[in-house]
């Protein structure tokens, strides 16, 4: 307790529950122990801890956390309801006071909370701290009543979308436009706040910018008019059918590691875009605009094929015609370096696995980002009984072009550079990517840990979260990890031709769908 309190968790793990006399010594030290950092303190509210007087202390530390930071654990800390023992109790408290005093936490409890009432296990539970919300907040029901009835609204437009589907784009794009177009479509689409960001107001629909989009499940790509008249319109991509919520884990984890990173110096350009379930198998996700992916880069530039994908120099060349001088061209390929070092480690330590052509994108200032999150944790995709996906992370060839600035030297400086942002150098001040999510592997595993109870299909039990423990491999010295992970690098290098194997089936496989 008073030289490593940071380990109270290992210590509550030892104790006999069944056995009053601990369970009463346990709580008495409770009642004296300091407060824990909020890493520990999360960890604390993991259904392994169902004592009340542990989940109290643990709430009890979480009170002065600042409203950002609360809002980068609310997805977890409302599946921590799940297990506690009585509906009362300082956690529903604790959410409730922090979200009836912040409008943008209320508005992310809500639609967490909202997003799960079908599962019978937390409807009732769920439904009821909803109610307790709404009444205590009724300017605030009134915006998300207006919300609600959009989607529902959009909705029930994608369901008839899909019941034309034998229809070519441009009939299905006029049929979206004729609907829109409708007054009582109007009028839901005008004047209320974006579920996914509440900060923007949206004035109206932009019908005529709207579209059906190629995806299996008809995802729609809306436009509304920003009620800022300074503001640029909102795009959304509206889904109906498809489960957001391994995405919307995924990229709230790949913000936390931005923050850590941050935190202590790195700036690594991620973009962790908007994504949100408002129900069952619906929600919407961020368009971040100026962009295009890998496979649309390759096709723009004329090398969109079966070999297109073991071709270099689309990339650099599509950078080039967006960046014309030398100095927005250097910067491009900063953004494009800092963000391709981000993405490597991120995807390498949460497993992300699909990654083709279509799900990585870059921004015309050459910021790179990874979509698409339907497989995490190592669930790589296999065919013919192959695991298609051989490399711990994407680091192609034509990757290594840009960031070399066209250079064919392996051993070139800006390449260096690049390495040495995805790993730690010999000198122990330098704060680089890995080492720091190894510094804060604790909290990673705590945070999906508390997601297991989602029943996401790739995060169901603990034997899930042992990919998590592979890939940080905390169980090493600093200096072995250190090994390990150039070990990775190396061999995403060398085998980058195994990446550029799978991209060609999959431009195969696109070419003759089409």
């Amino acid at each position: 307790m008073r030289s490593a309190p940071h380990l109270l968790p290992k210590l509550l793990d030892c104790v006999e529950w069944n056995d009053f006399r601990e369970v009463t010594e346990a709580t008495l030290l409770l009642q004296q122990w300091p407060k824990l950092p909020v890493e520990k303190a999360l960890e604390l509210l993991d259904y392994a801890y169902a004592d009340q007087a542990v989940r109290s202390f643990a709430v009890k530390c979480l009170t002065d956390v600042d409203d950002e930071d609360l809002l980068l654990y609310l997805l977890q800390l409302v599946q921590a309801l799940k297990h506690e023992s009585y509906l009362h109790c300082d956690l529903v408290e604790f959410l409730l006071t922090r979200a009836l005093n912040n409008f943008k936490i209320g508005h992310y409890l809500f639609w967490h909370l909202r997003s799960e009432m079908q599962v019978p296990s937390v409807s009732v539970r769920f439904g009821l701290i909803l109610e307790a919300y709404c009444r205590g907040s009724k300017e605030h029901l009134r915006k998300l009543t207006k919300q609600v009835d959009c989607l529902e609204k959009l909705r029930s437009t994608s369901d008839l979308v899909r019941m034309r589907r034998g229809e070519g784009k441009d009939k299905a794009k006029m049929f979206l436009h004729e609907h829109l177009s409708q007054l009582h479509c109007m009028e839901a689409f005008s004047d209320f706040l974006c579920p996914l960001e509440p900060s923007f107001r949206c004035r109206r629909i932009r019908t005529e910018k709207c579209r059906v989009m190629d995806s299996k499940m008809r995802p729609l790509w809306i436009v509304f008019e920003n009620d800022d008249q300074f503001g640029d319109d909102i795009y959304v991509i509206f889904k109906n059918g498809d489960d957001l919520r391994q995405d919307m884990l995924t990229l709230q984890m790949i913000r936390i590691m931005d923050k850590l990173w941050k935190n202590e110096g790195l700036d690594l350009r991620m973009n962790p875009y908007g994504c949100i379930s408002t129900e069952h198998r619906v929600g919407m996700i961020e368009v971040v605009l100026n962009a295009e992916t890998i496979a649309n880069i390759q096709k723009e530039k004329g090398m969109f094929s079966a070999t297109s994908a073991f071709k270099k120099g689309s990339l650099l060349a599509w950078l080039k015609d967006h960046n014309q001088t030398d100095d927005s061209l250097s910067k491009a390929i900063e953004e494009f370096t800092l963000s391709c070092a981000g993405y490597c480690v991120a995807t390498y330590v949460l497993g992300v696995a699909d990654r083709h052509s279509d799900n990585i994108m870059v921004k015309r200032s050459g910021q790179l980002f990874h979509i698409d999150f339907g497989h995490i944790l190592g669930h790589f995709k296999e065919k013919f009984g192959f695991r298609r996906e051989r490399v711990p992370f994407v680091l192609t060839h034509d990757f290594v072009h840009v960031i070399n600035k066209g250079q064919t030297k392996k051993e070139a400086k800006e390449f260096q550079i690049f390495q040495r942002h995805c790993e730690e150098v010999c000198n122990i001040y330098e704060r680089k990517a890995f080492k720091i999510l190894r510094r804060h592997g604790g909290l990673i595993l705590s945070l999906f840990a508390m997601m297991i109870s989602t029943g996401l299909p790739e995060l169901s039990s603990e034997k899930d979260l042992s990919y998590l423990r592979d890939t940080l491999v905390l169980d090493l010295s600093h200096e072995d990890a250190l090994t390990h992970f150039r070990s990775k690098f190396d061999e995403a290098l060398c085998n980058s031709w195994k990446t550029s194997l799978n991209w060609a089936s999959h431009n195969l496989a696109k070419n003759n769908k089409q």
